[in-house]
């Protein structure tokens, strides 16, 4: 069993901004596992809206997918993580959590097991929670705003108002195909296993 984890904040004034990518890739990828009877379900317990989908592989017998939005707001994704994990009892390194990355340009991606939060206050959150930083991330990159201080003079990044923005117009493309790069990397990962997709989707 697999506990994927879409990372954003709930409701729709964020539905379609930079850190919302997560959730953006969780959809997309539950629409390409869900059978008709397949849904998103609120559960209090877990803080989060779950579907529950199976992944029919190709060489191997299948395997049941959790997929889990947070409802918690980004810096509190650790309580809905520690929740579903503890009552299906997975373990840490069965946990992937898909985030926005903004030291990645937009189009760059990065499967990495575990290390820092690198600053992601939702990546801080579950591994506070889960009292580990050994799990999976899909590091997807939203690209870096960076803006003169009006002050100084110099370079400063405008890093909330950047994430909590939407995708400019030019952005939209190369930000649906990330999300389907997301979606593939996951799947072949689900089927070939982490290192393979590693090997193959991670941004020189």
């Amino acid at each position: 069993m697999k506990l994927i984890v879409g990372l954003g904040n709930p409701g729709l004034k964020h539905e379609k901004t930079r850190h919302n990518f997560g959730f953006m890739i969780l959809e997309s990828l539950f629409k390409d596992l869900a059978t008709p009877k397949d849904s998103f379900r609120e559960e209090k317990k877990f803080h989060g809206e779950i579907a529950e989908v199976n992944w029919q592989s190709k060489k191997a017998s299948g395997e049941k997918i959790i997929l889990i939005r947070p409802l918690t707001y980004m810096n509190n994704s650790g309580l809905a993580v520690r929740a579903i994990a503890d009552f299906y009892k997975i373990k840490s390194n069965d946990i992937w959590i898909v985030h926005d990355e903004i030291d990645l340009p937009l189009g760059a991606m990065k499967i990495r097991f575990g290390g820092s939060s690198a600053g992601h206050k939702g990546v801080e959150s579950i591994m506070d929670h889960l009292k580990t930083e050994k799990f999976w991330r899909f590091r997807m990159g939203i690209g870096k705003q960076v803006q003169k201080s009006k002050i100084t003079g110099k370079r400063v990044k405008a890093i909330d108002d950047f994430v909590l923005g939407e995708f400019g117009e030019g952005e939209r493309g190369k930000q649906r195909e990330v999300i389907k790069r997301g979606v593939k990397a996951l799947e072949d990962a689900f089927e070939e296993g982490l290192e393979k997709a590693m090997n193959r989707f991670n941004t020189k």
